[in-house]
């Protein structure tokens, strides 16, 4: 099956489009303006979608998760990218800035608790998110499970991918000179931060396209070239994370799994997934007693992948069937 074939079948198991009933830009402080807008039902439900990334934004594809006649979606883009702004910044974004944002967001729209939805870096920051304030997620559903630590970065950036795809390696390493390459994190952040926009360009489509390429199973090839100046805040403010460990410090995910005792959660994890395999959704879930692990056979990393999708419906669909379960 080609990868039209797949999207299309994706597709197939969600609801169909929809437009907000609410958008909005709300001043987070710090010289940073974050989008944010709502969908569905504005009683139904409330869910907050977290993007991936860091730097992805969210999309329209992202409000059809979730029945809208029982559903509240509230979807923003994260700061720096989409059409939060500054564009492309990384000057006060950190993963204890979006938490904070969160929660700004939940206050201004006047919700006691809500559903978290996150996939790749969206299922990290929901995490850390609930962590923190555990009071306020009533349940989570995760997808493609990252959870910021340095072996799951060195098999992405270090080789370990690469060897189930070597020419698409080959083109991501060798755009720096061999002997920057013991570090690709470091030397593609070098050149994304340079200071000139025409090179910091070029490095931000070959570092989107690698991750591109290799978030589906149905993908042929390198990942396709994206605009410039979404690859520009997607690389830039991945780097920037990626750099500084998530700036998780000494808050590490799986030493913190105690703080979701009290919040359910659903993981549903591709069985192939080259970006973040398997193996951190398996720990997380052996960790967290209130969660379910759902492995998602002939599946990468993608949202759009279609046992993924079809899968993630479901949740969504099971928890509102039991709502009041949930006391939201």
């Amino acid at each position: 099956m080609d990868k039209v074939s797949g999207q299309k079948r994706a597709a197939a198991h969600l609801y169909p489009p929809i437009d907000p009933f609410d958008q909005r830009m709300i001043d987070v402080g710090d010289r940073h303006r974050i989008y944010v807008e709502q969908c569905g039902n504005p009683k139904g439900i409330p869910v907050v979608v977290l993007h991936g990334g860091p730097g992805g934004g969210c999309s329209p594809a992202m409000r059809r998760y979730f029945d809208p006649d029982l559903y509240r979606i509230v979807l923003f883009d994260q700061r720096g990218c989409g059409r939060s702004r500054p564009h492309a910044s990384v000057e006060n974004n950190t993963t204890w800035h979006l938490v904070d944002d969160i929660e700004r967001i939940r206050r201004e729209l006047g919700i006691e608790r809500w559903i978290v939805f996150g996939g790749s870096w969206g299922a990290t920051l929901a995490l850390v998110y609930a962590q923190e304030h555990p009071e306020r997620a009533a349940a989570l559903a995760l997808r493609g499970v990252f959870l910021m630590t340095p072996p799951e970065l060195d098999w992405f950036y270090g080789g370990g991918a690469g060897r189930f795809f070597p020419e698409l390696w080959e083109k991501f390493s060798g755009l720096v000179p061999e002997d920057e390459r013991d570090n690709l994190i470091a030397a593609y952040h070098r050149r994304l931060f340079c200071g000139d926009v025409m090179t910091e360009t070029r490095y931000a489509r070959a570092w989107a396209s690698w991750e591109n390429a290799l978030a589906s199973i149905h993908n042929e090839g390198m990942g396709g070239e994206s605009p410039a100046d979404y690859a520009r805040a997607f690389a830039r403010l991945e780097n920037h994370y990626f750099t500084h460990g998530g700036f998780l410090g000494e808050k590490r995910i799986l030493d913190r799994v105690d703080r979701l005792e009290k919040v359910p959660g659903v993981i549903v994890q591709g069985r192939y997934d080259m970006i973040c395999p398997p193996y951190s959704a398996y720990r997380l879930s052996e960790a967290w007693p209130k969660s379910r692990l759902k492995m998602i056979g002939r599946a990468g990393h993608a949202l759009s992948e279609p046992g993924i999708s079809a899968e993630l419906v479901r949740v969504m669909d099971n928890f509102a069937a039991r709502r009041e379960r949930l006391e939201v």
